[in-house]
């Protein structure tokens, strides 16, 4: 029916998030690589963008806010799935200090309404598309805290959660498993390291630091600059969600990280980022170098949670999965799109109201 990118039988996806930086480019693979039926559900927020999608006729927006349980269990039975990728949430660490509310009710509830609407619409399938039907769940390594210098988060570390984001994502991870384990919905979980590339909304520190450096602007660096953080280029990522949705073992997670040159970890402190970014910066503005003379501390996060790091070696052993990007390859192609596409992000940027002014200062720290 369609490439080996998805099995015999699946015919129709559902993902949620799907007009959000991960879940967009999860729905541009889909297309372009199977003869499935892409069902994308997204509440169409602030960072939603359709733009990176296009027009396909296998392609099906759904304007639904999964707070919203009864246009949630609408919505799953016109997608009529065989299998869902759930990837739709509030995601950013400093927009969870501002407004924790809507993290709860995006990321606790909205997984809540979500999964009892996948759990009837399960038990009511027949039983070969039963038999073949996937709830994949996709979280963020967030959930288990922060690492000290050494050491790195597996499918078996505790949960640990320090930021109203990470909190809310860790009760929706107990909440897929819950499902799994009381009702035996066909699940399986990821937990991912910091994603990165093209389209993302220009609030993270990658495009931040891209456009303040164009501008000519402040580049703010919390802290001291120190935390450390495991980058995974956004495709590479996808590759891993499509094998754990299609081949991961039911009732299982996986950890996915990035990779470094040669296969070394992807582990950067963000000073380590920033100054990286403002070298490739230099190569191709040089009328403006060097631009890390607009490097400027400021206060830390409240909050900040130190050092991240990924032991991905349990997908890779079972599913054969590796990065195939190098942070500094996924890097220098992400700046490159986004001095290519300044356009996009001063649209996206306007409609959303946010200009690039910090958010989620809650108290005076040092830096």
């Amino acid at each position: 029916m369609s490439s080996a990118l998805l099995p015999e039988g699946i015919k129709r996806v559902l993902v949620t998030g799907g007009a959000g930086f991960i879940g967009s480019a999860v729905v541009r693979r889909l297309l372009a690589e199977s003869d499935a039926e892409v069902f994308n559900l997204d509440k169409f927020g602030y960072a939603s963008d359709l733009s990176s999608i296009g027009n396909n006729s296998r392609h099906h927006f759904l304007k639904v806010d999964l707070a919203d349980a009864e246009a949630t269990a609408s919505a799953v039975r016109e997608a009529d799935p065989d299998l869902v990728m759930h990837l739709a949430a509030e995601s950013h660490v400093d927009r969870s200090i501002d407004g924790p509310g809507a993290f709860i009710e995006s990321n606790v509830t909205g997984t809540f309404n979500l999964l009892q609407a996948v759990r009837c619409h399960w038990e009511q399938l027949p039983d070969e598309r039963r038999e073949r039907f996937r709830f994949h769940h996709i979280s963020t390594d967030e959930v288990f805290g922060s690492l000290g210098p050494s050491g790195r988060f597996s499918e078996t570390t505790p949960y640990d959660p320090r930021s109203p984001y990470s909190a809310s994502k860790a009760a929706s991870d107990h909440l897929v498993s819950a499902w799994h384990h009381t009702y035996g919905l066909p699940v399986v979980l990821t937990n991912c390291s910091n994603n990165y590339g093209p389209w993302q909304f220009p609030e993270k520190l990658i495009p931040v630091v891209i456009l303040k450096a164009v501008a000519g602007e402040p580049i703010p660096l919390y802290g001291d600059g120190a935390n450390v953080r495991d980058w995974l280029y956004v495709e590479d990522h996808v590759e891993a969600l499509i094998l754990a949705a299609t081949r991961g073992k039911l009732g299982e997670s996986y950890c996915v990280g990035g990779a470094g040159d040669h296969g070394t970890p992807s582990e950067r402190t963000n000073r380590d980022v920033v100054e990286t970014i403002c070298s490739f910066m230099d190569d191709f503005r040089p009328e403006a170098a060097p631009h890390a003379r607009l490097i400027t501390r400021v206060s830390d996060r409240p909050g900040h949670d130190r050092r991240y790091a990924i032991d991905a070696a349990k997908i890779t052993g079972e599913l054969g999965w590796t990065p195939r990007h190098s942070f500094e390859q996924g890097l220098e192609a992400t700046v490159r799109w986004y001095l290519d596409h300044l356009d996009w992000c001063q649209q996206v940027r306007g409609r959303a109201g946010y200009g690039g002014q910090r958010i989620g200062v809650t108290r005076t720290t040092v830096a």
